[in-house]
């Protein structure tokens, strides 16, 4: 995908179905450093049946007197936004992508050439759906809530087979819980999904807070997903476990320092940085008292102190039995 770590802010339908809530998002992500502002595009009567209860979280958050399908209606946006959308994303400079729910939002995000294709957890099973993105020949983000190594395995071999080669391919270690506990969080299975099936690999995260997605960077994580809102307090099935734009930009400030800091060549050695240090926190072979020219050195009138520009403490017991060159003064370096 790209060299550095890949961060899609998540704004989601965090903009309740309100275009210039969805503007002010755009704004927001692009302050914050992100690569990505991402959206979801869907028609809901496509994506869920009028029996589809909510997930527990939404109900929390919604409350419990409307379907799924209700909420989802009021929530998204209609499916020409999305065009204008992107094109003012392209103004201010960061990345429009969406997130198709169903086949036809699919077309409707081909018609936009989006560069990657973002596959949601709930699709990890849907047939249809995986052939006809795998078939797009786009980059591909897929992530994993709620499945086991088999159903991704399965998942990414209906992609392939559909025309998109596995090295375009990215998986995110995911967990769908709104907001993930952290004992459930298991960052290590990404690690695992990378090295059982040869993939890259990020992480999309749905707990508190931003520990978890830095530390996933640590880990080997080459795109990150946040969810993110204007305000946490909005109505809405998403805003409580989503970030406000203030922590998502310490995110991303953080994540760019940790990919600074795992860059290097892995060679333990000297830095430049540190090089000056040497001479101010070493110590010396020194004198520990007036010692008189022709005296035996010994370990009563010698010490190890700072600074660090003489003869090596390492090299103790070959001055230890020396005669004195000189006469040297308590604290002054020793020489041969």
């Amino acid at each position: 995908m790209s060299e550095k770590v890949l961060i899609i802010a998540e704004a989601g339908v965090n903009h309740n179905g309100n275009y210039d809530l969805a503007i002010k998002l755009i704004d927001e992500a692009k302050k914050t450093g992100a690569d990505i502002v991402k959206f979801q595009t869907a028609v809901p009567e496509l994506v869920m049946s009028k029996f589809a209860e909510k997930a527990d979280y939404q109900k929390v958050s919604t409350g419990e007197g409307e379907s799924q399908l209700a909420m989802a209606k009021k929530i998204h946006l209609p499916l020409d936004a999305y065009k204008s959308l992107q094109k003012y994303c392209n103004e201010v400079g960061i990345e429009f992508l969406s997130t198709p729910f169903d086949m036809v939002s699919i077309d409707v995000l081909i018609e936009l050439n989006q560069r990657i294709f973002k596959i949601p957890s709930g699709e990890i099973t849907n047939l249809p759906y995986l052939r006809k993105i795998g078939s797009l020949g786009t980059e591909i983000i897929i992530s994993t809530g709620m499945a086991n190594l088999q159903e991704i395995e399965d998942a990414i071999k209906v992609l392939v087979e559909a025309g998109t080669s596995k090295d375009r391919i990215t998986v995110l270690h995911c967990n769908t819980e709104y907001p993930t506990p952290m004992h459930d969080v298991n960052l290590r299975a990404m690690n695992t999904i990378q090295n059982a099936l040869g993939v890259k690999v990020g992480y999309s995260d749905h707990t508190n807070g931003i520990e978890v997605p830095i530390a996933a960077v640590a880990l080997g994580a080459t795109v990150i997903e946040k969810h993110f809102t204007l305000d946490k307090n909005m109505e809405g099935p998403d805003h409580q476990a989503s970030l406000d734009p203030q922590e998502l930009k310490a995110m991303v400030d953080a994540i760019r320092n940790v990919e600074i800091a795992i860059a290097g060549t892995g060679i333990k050695d000297t830095s430049e940085s540190e090089r000056k240090n040497m001479v101010i926190a070493r110590k010396s072979i020194l004198a520990a008292k007036d010692i008189k020219k022709g005296e035996v050195f010994d370990e009563n009138n010698l010490i190890v102190k700072r600074p660090g520009n003489g003869i090596n403490p390492m090299r103790w017991d070959e001055i230890i039995g020396k005669v004195a060159i000189r006469d040297f003064q308590a604290d002054e370096l020793i020489e041969l």
